[in-house]
């Protein structure tokens, strides 16, 4: 496993296991597949309504909780001082944990600074190691760290070989926040499994798509979090560290960035109002 040290010392592996979209009864016997097969890094949320089942399979999967890094996040709905530390402390009972590794404000609406400040609080007294946000596109996010006493660890936004955030990532590098992907395979849109460029990468190596296009995020310097609920699909994702994209590969990859996103836009109004329901 390789990992990334945050600006706060504490160590993040590369490669996690993500639960987005997977059902609650699932849950557990996905992160427990997951586990076994050397995942250490689960990444869940309030909104996904699973972090039960994520913490069922940490209290059964035999580790030392030492060994488990948790990513959860803050949502819309609890956004603001007094519920987000309200909800801090349901995530900590739904997780049977007494501390969060990583805790993201999932979106960025609503009173976020005061979500921000219930955050700092909870680094404070030792129930979070280590805090950031989620989907905060670079003017958001330098308002943010400017105006934090405790500056983002992590941005986990979508990232991938279609949207490699290059702007956001230069922006996160210069103030020393690691970049972390959700959705890093598209959920498969524009084509994603069948593009001819990762295909013909991955024959070299004798990987599959999904494997180069995580291999060029962890060369990238990004966190990656796939999601599977099949056990022969996150053995595949975990296999990655077997072999080196070559520079010319690597900027074969890159020269299918995009720059947009294949899913939203944070700045389209409707997009905005649609999240304000949430609220």
């Amino acid at each position: 496993m390789e990992y990334v040290t945050l600006n706060n010392g504490v160590k993040m592996p590369k490669l996690g296991y993500g639960v987005y979209q997977t059902p609650p009864e699932e849950t557990e016997r996905c992160v427990l597949d997951a586990i076994r097969i050397g995942y250490r890094s689960i990444d869940t949320a309030q909104a996904y309504g699973n972090e039960e089942g994520v913490g069922n399979a940490m209290v059964k999967c035999g580790l030392p909780r030492e060994d488990l890094f948790i990513t959860t996040k803050v949502w819309i709905s609890n956004n603001g001082y007094e519920k987000a530390k309200a909800s801090i402390e349901e995530s900590l009972k739904k997780l049977q944990t007494g501390y969060i590794d990583l805790l993201l404000i999932h979106q960025p609406f609503g009173d976020y600074y005061g979500t921000y400040r219930a955050m700092e609080e909870a680094y404070k007294e030792g129930n979070v190691r280590a805090i950031g946000v989620s989907n905060f596109y670079p003017d958001r996010y330098l308002d943010l760290f400017h105006f934090a006493e405790i500056k983002p660890a992590v941005n986990q936004v979508e990232t991938h070989v279609f949207q490699q955030q290059k702007v956001a990532k230069k922006y996160m590098e210069k103030h020393g926040t690691q970049i972390m992907s959700w959705g890093p395979f598209a959920e498969g849109k524009n084509n994603y499994f069948q593009n001819p460029v990762l295909k013909e990468i991955g024959d070299q190596y004798g990987k599959s798509v999904a494997q180069v296009a995580l291999r060029f995020l962890l060369q990238s310097d990004v966190v990656v979090i796939p999601k599977s609920t099949h056990e022969n699909r996150m053995q595949e994702n975990f296999n990655v560290f077997d072999f080196t994209l070559s520079n010319e590969d690597m900027e074969k990859i890159q020269a299918l960035d995009t720059g947009k996103s294949l899913f939203f836009s944070h700045y389209d109004p409707e997009t905005v109002e649609w999240f304000m329901t949430m609220a």
